[in-house]
């Protein structure tokens, strides 16, 4: 990936909203393992996983794409595809707010089966979605995931989905998010130094298999 990361900041930036959200929220705690509407997840069912991953990261944010090709693959291996976590998604747009927006709609809207090969999708494109034309990405991913032009339209446009995105900010802000990619591995969150990538696989592993071993 030849995304320019040390051009921005080590963590993306919350959106507007987010940030909005945060000043009015302040001293507002917890979040950071109950169940929120919109999660997403991928491994073992809820209730019945020992450990539960969550991340909130967004589509436009270089660090979390870089998490996504350089750490999700071996995390996937070692922990989502033999059920040993519950791994949960949750959205938490930073700028162009706008182009993650209506990138996660898309994702929706395509369906719980195919939305993680969408959120995917877009993290391979995000230089496209910082370039001059991110709506044609938009489409093109939408397209490919089996929606229609005008399909892709009236879910972007959808009142109901922006403000189910925004909601999602705001749970995100009184969960004590600053930034993304953020990691909690039950409730407490992993973090590795100097990195522009999130957490590293060495370090959420320390943290998971614990938990395992208890």
């Amino acid at each position: 990936m030849k995304f320019r990361y040390a051009d921005m900041s080590r963590r993306a930036a919350l959106s507007a909203a987010a940030l909005a959200a945060m000043a009015t929220l302040t001293g507002c705690g917890g979040g950071a393992t109950s169940p929120a509407a919109g999660d997403m997840a991928l491994g073992a069912a809820e209730g019945e996983a020992k450990v539960t991953v969550i991340e909130y990261a967004s589509i436009t944010c270089p660090h979390c794409a870089a998490w996504q090709e350089e750490t999700w693959p071996g995390f996937k291996a070692k922990y989502v595809d033999t059920n040993k976590v519950r791994y949960v998604f949750r959205e938490l747009r930073t700028p162009p707010a706008n182009v993650a927006a209506a990138g996660f709609a898309v994702a929706r809207c395509a369906g719980e089966d195919k939305y993680f090969d969408v959120v995917h999708e877009f993290f391979a494109s995000i230089q496209d979605l910082h370039g001059p034309d991110p709506r044609s990405t938009l489409f093109r991913v939408g397209n490919g995931a089996g929606l229609s032009n005008q399909q892709i339209e009236a879910c972007i446009k959808d009142p109901e989905n922006l403000k189910a995105s925004d909601e999602r900010d705001r749970q995100a802000v009184r969960a004590g998010v600053t930034g993304t990619p953020t990691f909690f591995v039950n409730g407490t969150q992993v973090i590795t130094p100097g990195s522009n990538s999130g957490a590293s696989l060495a370090d959420l592993s320390t943290a998971i298999d614990a938990e395992l071993a208890k």
